[in-house]
């Protein structure tokens, strides 16, 4: 693929000028951050999948659905943290039910969207699981007959922009975590710690699943789990240069509208990190089952 291609195939579909994420974040609940502690008091490392509550990686295909696997991966653990049961969840509910009606990320389904508006509908709706609502790699309609949701939130979460120190303390504390980052430079990755300069256009919604250092390299990263099959990658994750807090670097997204935006707003948004990957995190809260 061009460059191009590329950006428009992993992308929320992006293409309608929005620009801000405000009125989508209204609802999303305080963080508590009074119990957070100092990033030297946390562990060293963290991987999630070591301890049972992330499924396999999946594939979006060619739809720009990127932020409805984000919501549902990460929906995928917190349930499972919260309750003992790991469900693989099903991004085409999501994808086709999701309403956006401000145009957040875009216009909808494979036209985009965002992880705090998945978190929003689940809220009001509930989550099936992929065997009941299989994906089709197109936005579909949103037809519940037949099926039933299993699990439910009471809310969401939204953390402090490009805070390092709740981001850590929240991955460690609460569980994997939606976030985004500008992913068009990662399209040749294969292995290793990604410390190349990715610039500021945050386009792509992914799961930060924990954090480490490879000594072979001496560097600090985040986990990432992506969306575009074990193939890629790292059997489907990548590592991301983590600088550390304090010394993350930051830059100014001129096209919000690419990531996260809704009609109107401002034309810029600051976001830090390699890739813009602590601009945008979420999470969802009080994760039950449906009896």
């Amino acid at each position: 693929m061009t460059k191009k291609e590329f950006k428009e195939w992993i992308g929320r579909g992006y293409n309608n000028g929005a620009e801000n994420m405000r009125a989508a974040r209204e609802n999303a609940e305080q963080p508590d951050l009074s119990n957070h502690v100092s990033v030297e008091a946390l562990p060293t490392s963290l991987d999630w999948r070591s301890k049972g509550v992330v499924t396999p990686v999946k594939d979006q295909q060619s739809c720009g659905g990127c932020w409805s696997f984000s919501a549902a991966e990460t929906l995928e653990s917190h349930i499972a943290i919260q309750t003992g049961k790991l469900f693989v969840f099903s991004e085409q509910e999501i994808l086709a039910c999701t309403p956006n009606p401000l145009q957040c990320g875009g216009t909808g389904g494979c036209n985009g969207a965002t992880q705090e508006l998945a978190f929003a509908y689940v809220g009001q709706a509930g989550i099936t699981t992929e065997q009941q609502w299989p994906y089709e790699g197109v936005t579909g309609t949103c037809d519940w007959k037949g099926k039933s949701p299993v699990a439910n939130i009471t809310g969401y979460v939204f953390l402090p922009q490009n805070n390092y120190t709740a981001l850590m303390n929240s991955v460690v504390n609460i569980g994997p975590i939606a976030i985004s980052a500008a992913a068009e430079p990662w399209m040749s990755y294969s292995e290793g710690v990604f410390d190349t300069a990715c610039g500021t256009d945050v386009d792509h919604a992914i799961v930060l699943e924990g954090y480490g250092h490879d000594s072979t390299v001496n560097e600090d990263y985040w986990l990432v789990r992506n969306s575009w099959s074990a193939s890629w990658g790292e059997q489907g994750y990548i590592r991301i240069k983590r600088y550390g807090d304090g010394q993350e670097p930051c830059g100014v997204d001129k096209t919000p509208g690419d990531g996260d935006g809704c009609k109107g707003g401002p034309k810029t948004e600051n976001v830090c990190g390699l890739c813009g990957i602590m601009s945008d995190s979420s999470y969802p809260i009080g994760g039950h089952l449906i009896n």
